[in-house]
Parts: structure tokens; sequence; C-alpha cells
């Protein structure tokens, strides 16, 4: 039997709803709506798309956003000078630079200089930190979109053996961790992982995040395994000039093992920004003192 697909899209419908709801609750007991702010800086396509889709999904919830566009030139001074202002708007729930930045400009101080009460990112070394050791923090919005769609699944991560394909600080590493606080037995794996197939095959689950065009084929899928195919990678275009892409799994073969699977497009993708909007809500909770959770357990 194939595997069921997991619905990216809807689950990020069912998140923005929730949120939606928080949002106005928010804005009556307070009289003000939570804030996003984006910071970015030069003219990158893909970037520009993003912002525009960050501040699109903050207009439908009812959050306000704040966007300020600086040019490639932008100094270092300049660039932390307003973040440090925006740390100190208090109408201002999280603050958030798009990267990547241009090649002069330090990427490091950038994001140290954020607040970490505000970093819905969670990429500054304070929100990295306590996550780490099981406080309360910021998380990358991509790994909380990957819990939630496993949890859709039905499938109890206590006690499951997960292995994660791909190390990187924004997927591979927080995503292991958010398995391990629920319990999982977790392998983080790599390019010099030996048998990489192997280790694979003892997944219950499975989370693809390296970016190679599905080099994951059905030798590598558990029967029954959940699959979760982070990949997004362009490998040509249609007469039309529409962009064709794929996942690191090789969907076609996957679906006929594993038992649940996300698709490429339509799955982890649009959790990323729906999360973000989470990120926001909790920011603004914790604000006023009402906690919050951007770590695990609204994932």
């Amino acid at each position: 039997m194939a595997a069921s697909i997991i619905d990216g899209r809807a689950v990020a419908k069912e998140v923005r709803a929730e949120v939606a709801g928080e949002v106005e609750a928010f804005r009556k007991a307070h009289g003000y709506p939570p804030g996003l702010a984006v910071i970015i800086a030069g003219d990158d396509p893909a970037s520009r798309v993003y912002v525009s889709s960050k501040k699109k999904m903050c207009e439908n919830l009812g959050i306000h956003s704040e966007e300020y566009a600086m040019p490639a030139s932008t100094g270092q001074e300049e660039l932390i000078a307003t973040i440090r202002n925006l740390n100190n708007d208090k109408r201002i729930h999280g603050v958030l630079v798009q990267l990547p930045l241009p090649n002069h400009l330090d990427e490091g101080e950038v994001l140290e200089t954020i607040d970490p009460r505000k970093d819905v990112d969670g990429f500054h070394p304070v929100s990295v930190g306590n996550f780490v050791v099981g406080k309360e923090a910021f998380v990358p919005c991509t790994p909380l979109g990957i819990m939630r769609l496993i949890k859709k699944t039905g499938m109890e991560i206590k006690g499951k053996r997960a292995v994660v394909v791909g190390r990187s600080n924004i997927v591979g590493k927080p995503v292991a961790m958010l398995l391990l606080a629920q319990h999982a037995t977790v392998t983080i794996c790599h390019s010099r992982t030996v048998d990489l197939p192997g280790v694979c095959r003892e997944a219950d689950i499975l989370v693809a995040a390296i970016g190679r065009p599905e080099m994951l084929d059905g030798s590598y899928i558990k029967p029954g395994a959940v699959v979760i195919d982070v990949g997004v990678n362009e490998v040509g275009r249609t007469e039309e000039g529409k962009r064709i892409l794929v996942g690191d799994v090789k969907f076609d073969e996957a679906k006929e093992i594993a038992s649940h699977i996300t698709p490429v497009p339509g799955g982890v993708g649009p959790m990323t920004i729906a999360m973000l909007m989470r990120s926001t809500m909790d920011a603004a909770w914790r604000a006023v003192g009402k906690g919050g959770c951007g770590c695990s357990c609204k994932s």
C-alpha cells in the first residue's frame, strides 16, 4: 500500500488559524497586535520573495509587520543600530534578519545583536544554548514545522529510531535535538557516514535535509517509516518556464515503502513561514508574561 501523503499546506493552514485566533485575543487584551520586524540588506531575488511572503502572511493574520529594506552597501554599524532600535521597541516582539547578507557584513555579529527574547528565527547563540540544555528558547522555524508534520501522522515519537541526513545549523542539528527532546533515539548522518543506506534503513523517522536531488531512493527506506523530505532542488524548467522541483528523496520509490511521506513541493515548505508566525505570537505572549512556546510542545 502506498504511503499516506503528509499535506504541509493543510497543516500550515491549521497553524495559521491557531495563530489568528491568538492574535485577536492578544489585541483585545493589550490594545495592540503582536509585531514582527524583518530586515533585508541587498536585493537577492529569493530573499525578496521570502520577505514579501512573510509580510503578506502577517497582514492576513493581523500581525503588525515592519520591513526595513536596506541597500547592499549598508554598513555594519548602520545595520547594528537598526537592530538595537528594534530591540528597544515594545511593539515589536520578533526581529528577523533575512539571510544571506552581503559579503562585507559580519553575519555572526548581526545575529548576536538581536535580543534573544525577540529572536524568532532561533539563530542567536543564547537561543541555541538554551535550547540544547532544555530551557525555554526559540528554535528555527523549519525544524518546528517538521515536528508538527511528524506528529500529524499519529506516530508516537518516544522510543522510535530517528535518522537525520544533514547537519546544518538551520535544519539538521535542531531537528535532531527536537526529536531527542521527544525521546527518540537519534542518529545524525552526513557526507562521511559509512553505509548511509544501511543507517537510514534503521529509521522509523527519516528526515532528509542534504540538498541533493533524489539522492535517497527506495533502498534507504525502512518499511513503514515516516519520511520527511526537506530538500527543494530545481532540476529544470517546463516549456512554460515553470520550475521543476524535486526533494532529496526519490518520491515515487519511497512512497511505495514508507507509511507517510511529505511531497515536494507542498510538504515542509509551507510550514516554515507558518511556524514563524507561531514563534512571533509566542514572543508576544512572553513579552506580557504569558509564557509561550518557541520550543517543541507546540510543534
